[in-house]
C-alpha cells in the first residue's frame, strides 16, 4: 500500500544505517519490561549501530525506574520531564536528542510490533525517506471512535497542499533529513502527525495489524481525543474561521430578507409585526452563532498566546544513559529547549 511521491528520484542506499529508537513514556513500566528486550534483539538485525531513547513524560509508576535501569546498559539513554508535557513534546525531545542516520518512532505499549522495523529499513534502503505503519483496518475501536476519526481527517485534508493520512499514527522510520526538517519548524503548540506530512519527502506506507496492550490502559478519552482533534484542526487549517464568515453572511442574508417581507407584509396587509416569540428566538438564535464564532476565534487566538509567550516545548528533569554519540547529547540535567 504504497504512498506516493512518484517525482522523487529514487536513491537507494546499500549500507545498514545507524538507528535512533524513540519511546515516549507516560506509565508504561509494565509495557517496557516486555517491549526492550525484544526490540535490542530486532534493532541489532537491521542495523549497523543503534540507539534506543526512553522520553518519560512526568509517569506516576515506576517507569522512572526502570528506565534508570536500563539507562546502564549500551545504547540506551533516558530523559527525564520535570512534569507530564504531553506526548507530542516527547517525540520532539527524542527526535531532538537522537543522532542516527534514521530515526524510528514508536509507543511503548507493545501495539507496534518491533519486527516491522526491519521492512521499514528496506524500504528506506530502497530510497524512501519515511516508512510509516498504516492501520489495516479500526475494528477494535467503537464505532464513535470510527466516525469521529473519519470526520477530523476528512476536515483537516479539505483543500489542503498535502495529505494527512487518515490511519497512520507516530509508528515510522524517517531519514535524518526528515528530522533536521522537522527540528527546523518553530511552533511550540506541535501535532506532529501534521507535520509529518507538512514535511514532505519520498514516503512509503506498509500496512499492520496493532497488537492489544500487553498492560495497562490507553491514556485517550473522549475528551482528550477531543481536544487533540481541536488542536489539530487550528494548527493546519483556516477553513473553521472562513466557515464562521460564510455562516455570518449567509444569516445576514436571511435576517435582511425576513426583514424586509415582515416590512411588505405590514405595509401591503397591515398584519401586526410578530411579537415577543418571535424577537426572543431570533435573538437566541444569532447571539448562540456569534458566541460559536467567537469561540472559533478564540481557539485561533489562544494558539498565538501560546506562540508569543515563547517558552520551552519542555523541561529535562535529568538525562541518563549513553547513545550513538557520547558527546552529542543535547540534554543536560537542567536543560530547557528554548525552541531555536
Amino acid at each position: 500500500m504504497p504512498a506516493s511521491t512518484p517525482y522523487f528520484a529514487v536513491v537507494p542506499r546499500n549500507e545498514l544505517p545507524t538507528l535512533s529508537c524513540v519511546i515516549p513514556c507516560y506509565n508504561e513500566a509494565a509495557n517496557l519490561r516486555l517491549l526492550l528486550p525484544l526490540l535490542v534483539e530486532h534493532l541489532s538485525q537491521c542495523s549497523r549501530d543503534w540507539e534506543v531513547i526512553l522520553v518519560n513524560d512526568g509517569s506516576r509508576d515506576d517507569t522512572s525506574e526502570v528506565l534508570a535501569q536500563w539507562a546502564h546498559r549500551p545504547g540506551f539513554r533516558a530523559i527525564e520531564f520535570s512534569r507530564n508535557f504531553g506526548k507530542e513534546a516527547a517525540l520532539t525531545a527524542g527526535l531532538e536528542a537522537s543522532c542516527g542516520e534514521t530515526v524510528v518512532l514508536m509507543d511503548a505499549d507493545m501495539q507496534h510490533p518491533p519486527k516491522l522495523i526491519a521492512e521499514m529499513v528496506q524500504h528506506w534502503q530502497k530510497g524512501a525517506d519515511v516508512v510509516y505503519a498504516l492501520r489495516a483496518n479500526r475494528d477494535d475501536e467503537s464505532l464513535f471512535k470510527q466516525v469521529g476519526t473519519r470526520t477530523f481527517y476528512k476536515l483537516i485534508n479539505a483543500k489542503s497542499r498535502f495529505q494527512v493520512p487518515p490511519d497512520a499514527g507516530d509508528f515510522r522510520l524517517m531519514d535524518r533529513a526528515v528530522v533536521d526538517a522537522l527540528q527546523s519548524l518553530p511552533e511550540r503548540n506541535r501535532f506532529m502527525k501534521g507535520l509529518y506530512a507538512w514535511v514532505g519527502f519520498k514516503s512509503v506506507a506498509i500496512p499492520y495489524e496493532p497488537a492489544e496492550r500487553a498492560s495497562g490502559v490507553t491514556n485517550y478519552n473522549a475528551l482528550r481525543l477531543l481536544a487533540f482533534s481541536i488542536d489539530g484542526l487550528t494548527a493546519f487549517t483556516t477553513w473553521p474561521l472562513r466557515f464562521a464568515s460564510i455562516v455570518g453572511l449567509i444569516l445576514a442574508a436571511l435576517a435582511f430578507a425576513y426583514g424586509a417581507f415582515i416590512t411588505e407584509d405590514y405595509l401591503v396587509h397591515g398584519n401586526p409585526v410578530s411579537g415577543w416569540t418571535t424577537i426572543i428566538v431570533c435573538l437566541l438564535f444569532f447571539v448562540g452563532i456569534q458566541l460559536i464564532s467567537l469561540g472559533i476565534l478564540g481557539e485561533y487566538v489562544a494558539r498565538i498566546f501560546e506562540e508569543v509567550k515563547n517558552r520551552p516545548v519542555y523541561v529535562v528533569r535529568r538525562a541518563l544513559g549513553q547513545g550513538l554519540s557520547a558527546d552529542n547529547s543535547p540534554h543536560s540535567q537542567s536543560q530547557q529547549r528554548t525552541g531555536t
